[in-house]
């Protein structure tokens, strides 16, 4: 039987009806989309490689940085329509006729748009600052009121890359970036800055799949069922950095890393050499 980490209160602590301020789903949904013959936009040394290269396969996808923004829908009271832009790096190989294959770096931009209910609210919402001397004089912009605004919140694991073609006509571009003009976590994420310019004659396009969950949550004020905190009975143990194998050996085998759980979901176990 697993550990208790939070453990029940006492007789000593008894519960309470509280009052939280925490946000609410208000809708959420899930996706499963294909996004094919992506564009991708390389740096000058890439398009150079994808001149001279006969054969290039993907290798890998990942996600530097993502922007979500929210607007009304309108003529729908309560809808919102959540605006995403992925910023995907992509790296594959290159077979330029050595006998080493060349790494090429390059980045997908992706616009994704889903309508979720967020509900209404018309109050305006201040906040405390930093400062709450008297003579504090005028408020930052950050303890400004805003209205109370749904959010939108996007999760999403990087992208499947399920194949890469060089095509010799350009593919729709997003029309979004110059050079120069890209957010710091995209380009702290690439090593070299990708050409958004049209002079190659050869283009790389890359077909992604890539999982979802987009979700719009709202500030709000419930009751919940509360005790008072105690201090756990659990002790913190030190790792004995003399024994690593040691440390190692207690650790539980990952299982769920394992296999895809088909056989637990049923009630059926398999053990070694059986059916």
């Amino acid at each position: 039987m697993p550990e208790n980490r939070f453990p029940t209160m006492t007789t000593g602590n008894p519960r309470e009806t509280v009052c939280i301020d925490t946000n609410r789903v208000c809708d959420s949904c899930r996706d499963r989309d294909c996004f094919e013959n992506v564009r991708v936009y390389l740096s000058e040394f890439g398009n150079e490689i994808l001149e001279r290269t006969g054969a290039i396969r993907p290798k890998s996808a990942e996600i530097l940085w993502t922007h979500v923004t929210l607007d009304e829908v309108p003529f729908n009271r309560g809808f919102y329509a959540v605006n995403t832009r992925f910023y995907i790096r992509i790296l594959c190989e290159a077979c330029t006729g050595s006998t080493r294959s060349q790494d090429v770096e390059g980045l997908c931009i992706l616009d994704k748009k889903v309508i979720l209910y967020g509900g209404e609210g018309n109050a305006n919402i201040f906040r405390s600052g930093s400062d709450n001397s008297f003579c504090a004089g005028l408020p930052d912009e950050d303890d400004l009121g805003v209205r109370n605004a749904p959010t939108a919140i996007v999760e999403v694991v990087d992208p499947i890359v399920l194949g890469a073609k060089i095509v010799d006509v350009m593919p729709p571009c997003p029309c979004c970036c110059q050079d120069g003009n890209l957010p710091r976590a995209v380009t702290a994420g690439l090593q070299a800055t990708p050409r958004f310019d049209d002079n190659g004659l050869r283009f790389l396009t890359v077909s992604l799949g890539m999982f979802s969950v987009v979700r719009v949550v709202r500030p709000g004020q419930y009751l919940v069922q509360a005790s008072e905190y105690i201090v756990p009975e659990k002790e913190c143990v030190p790792m004995e950095e003399d024994d690593p194998c040691s440390v190692f050996r207690n650790m539980p085998f990952p299982s769920g890393e394992f296999g895809s759980g088909t056989t637990e979901r049923q009630g059926r176990s398999c053990g070694c050499g059986g059916n």
